[in-house]
């Protein structure tokens, strides 16, 4: 494997550190800033939404682009949105830095795959693909722990901070390890577009936006559940978190595993489970070592659905392939920050705390009925027609 595949991983563990660590150090923030806890919430919705419309709009402007420059660039905003963040007087200046972050993550996860994919023979594309990747998986089981407990030990800035070298470090490996010429392919915008049309493409993106609602309207409020309910102090919370991140590993190579085997029954079941355990967790979640195996359980449920719908929509949208793969991360954190949304709206409202991973299963269940829904739709012969 080149080395430019572990510069994008380095990039890619920076980029997934930046997006989840805010939640471990939701409370630090919300009091810093003299803000509510819900209100703190929507500095996950902000980062969300900014690469919810920044995928498209990056892929589009930089569609015919060297890819070297693009990924240089991206990962440029990617450090000045880290060091304004560190640097922000109030809340509004942290939701805008975060804004600014998040502009290049869908478009630098999306073009990074295909380069990833250039750099080898084509028998290992979905190995190099998955070594990017790697990076993302590795932010939640060390970036995020280590980075709420950097937090908590010398303020939530210093995270920040850190997160602004791991960039200047990525920034460097990919000027040196990254050819200067990357093949690419001059996109058809319009032909491409044309994708979004089938329902066998949109479903998919819809099941991506529900999981993800489903997740972070628990997680994004994970560090005060364990705090309020569980009864963790705050240092203990880097250690759950760092359980859920070994979770979602797990998870992420027991997706890949299924999706290349039974994708659709696989499919159906981690949607199932993911209901399950999180009604389940509304219960565990009042003791320690229940609500350690749960979250663990939970973190492997959850993920194992992303290489799974992330198969499924480079089988659909085969015809443009690119612009699937970047709108597949626009989805997911569409559903991020919807998931951000509701979970503040709850604990907005009065509910108690350890109710919120009712939100989450009544919301894994539009993921399952979605899921439902494209099985039928597919063993429609004028639907498998109409796909191509």
């Amino acid at each position: 494997m080149p080395l430019a595949l572990f510069a994008l991983a380095v990039a890619a563990f920076g980029i997934g550190t930046t997006e989840f660590v805010i939640m471990g150090l939701l409370t630090d923030v919300a009091q810093d800033l003299s803000v509510s806890i819900p209100d703190a919430g929507l500095l996950i919705t902000g980062y969300a939404l900014g690469v919810v419309f920044g995928a498209p709009l990056l892929a589009v402007l930089t569609a015919n682009l060297p890819r070297k420059a693009t990924l240089l660039g991206m990962t440029l905003m990617f450090i000045l949105g880290n060091v304004l963040c560190a640097m922000a007087p109030n809340y509004a200046t942290l939701m805008g830095a975060r804004v600014i972050t998040a502009l290049c993550h869908g478009a630098f996860f999306g073009i990074g795959s295909v380069v990833a994919a250039g750099l080898v023979a084509p028998n290992k594309r979905a190995q190099a693909i998955a070594l990017m990747f790697m990076g993302l998986t590795l932010a939640n089981v060390l970036g995020v722990p280590l980075g709420t407990a950097l937090g908590q030990f010398a303020g939530w800035r210093s995270t920040f901070c850190a997160v602004a070298v791991i960039g200047i470090i990525a920034l460097l490996a990919q000027l040196i390890w990254l050819p200067k010429a990357i093949p690419m392919e001059r996109g058809n915008l319009a032909r491409e577009f044309r994708v979004l049309r089938k329902p066998n493409v949109l479903l998919p993106l819809a099941m991506s936006a529900m999981a993800s609602c489903s997740l972070f309207s628990v997680f994004t409020y994970i560090a005060p559940i364990l705090q309020v309910v569980t009864g963790v102090s705050a240092h203990g919370i880097t250690a759950m978190l760092l359980l859920f991140g070994v979770g979602l590993t797990i998870g992420s190579m027991l997706g890949g595993r299924l999706a290349d085997s039974r994708l659709l029954p696989a499919l159906v079941g981690m949607a199932i489970a993911v209901v399950l355990i999180l009604a389940l967790f509304t219960q565990t979640s009042r003791s320690l070592i229940p609500a350690a195996i749960t979250l663990l359980a939970w973190g492997v449920f959850a993920f194992a659905l992303c290489p799974i719908l992330q198969l499924l929509i480079i089988d659909q949208a085969h015809e443009a392939p690119n612009l699937g793969s970047t709108l597949n991360q626009s989805a997911f954190n569409l559903g991020n920050a919807a998931g951000a949304w509701v979970g503040g709206l709850v604990v907005a409202s009065g509910a108690p705390l350890v109710d919120l991973p009712w939100t989450g299963a009544v919301t894994g269940l539009g993921t399952l009925a979605l899921a439902v829904v494209f099985i039928y739709w597919q063993r429609r012969p004028a639907a498998v027609n109409a796909a191509g």
